[in-house]
């Protein structure tokens, strides 16, 4: 009979080592997505960072920076905490420094960014300036990229309003980018936050690109996209995938986060997103 016991408690420990184990796997994943729209006539690829919190991808983030070079990005999009408020700012510089050198890049806040002393934003942005990085701070603007005109808009996260120089909300921010200026045209929305997704269904983007939820932190495949994200609390409904409302769809990557983190990610690994309009 003990024999027997053991047999069955070593047997539910190496069941639980293999469901345990893979879950804490933190390697980089590489997620696409491919967006059809009557208004893109040439195709376009977009990559989407967030929440870096200037977490490390080995020496010169090579991890990460390759990861983006293999997909031929046309530009890149940060979604907010790229930069965080309590590790130091080399991992992302390093990041920022490399991707602007190669493709347009534009960006909005995240709370993080909020949540640094004033001096600490006022440094941050003036990198991205430095590094001509576009900063949409409750504003558009027109691009063309590989002959493809899009509008792309961004609103600040509204804890670092306290910081923009746009001193709108981020209600007032969202209602200023008229969406319907240029109908023809696919517009394109970033924004740090996805439990907004109520406003942005209001107004007429055709996609809109957020992060901050980080996954939901916790899963489980199949059964639990999400456990917990901050402004959503438990189970999230906006964790991380693709969420549809009429014409607008909104993406929600699962962010780049690791060491920043107080928990570790459960079958959440941090995700580079890889957009496709066609």
């Amino acid at each position: 009979m003990k024999k027997n016991k053991k047999k069955i408690r070593l047997m539910l420990l190496a069941v639980l080592l293999i469901f345990i184990i893979p879950g804490l796997d933190q390697r980089l994943y590489l997620r696409k997505y491919e967006m059809d729209s009557d208004k893109i006539q040439t195709p376009v690829r977009i990559v989407l960072l967030t929440d870096l919190h200037s977490c490390y991808y080995g020496k010169n983030q090579e991890r990460l920076l390759q990861a983006i070079a293999s997909q031929n990005p046309d530009m890149i999009t940060l979604a907010g905490d790229i930069f965080d408020d309590q590790l130091p700012d080399e991992n992302t510089e390093t990041v920022l420094k490399a991707v602007s050198e190669k493709y347009p890049c534009c960006y909005v806040t995240g709370n993080h960014e909020g949540w640094c002393t004033k001096e600490k934003f006022q440094k941050n942005m003036q990198f991205l300036k430095d590094h001509h990085i576009m900063i949409l701070a409750g504003k558009s603007e027109i691009l063309e990229i590989q002959k493809q005109k899009l509008i792309i808009s961004g609103i600040d996260d509204p804890d670092s309003l306290a910081y923009s120089e746009n001193k709108n909300n981020t209600e007032q921010q969202m209602q200023g980018l008229n969406p319907d200026s240029q109908e023809q045209t696919y517009h394109i929305l970033l924004s740090h936050r996805p439990e907004l997704f109520p406003e942005y269904q209001n107004l007429n983007f055709d996609l809109v690109l957020c992060g901050h939820a980080h996954g939901g932190q916790w899963r489980i495949p199949y059964l639990l996209n999400g456990l917990y994200a901050p402004n959503q609390g438990l189970f999230p409904e906006y964790a991380g995938g693709l969420y549809q409302s009429g014409q607008m769809t909104m993406i929600v990557s699962r962010g780049l986060a690791r060491e920043s983190t107080k928990l570790p990610r459960f079958y959440n690994r941090p995700e580079l997103v890889v957009i496709d309009l066609k």
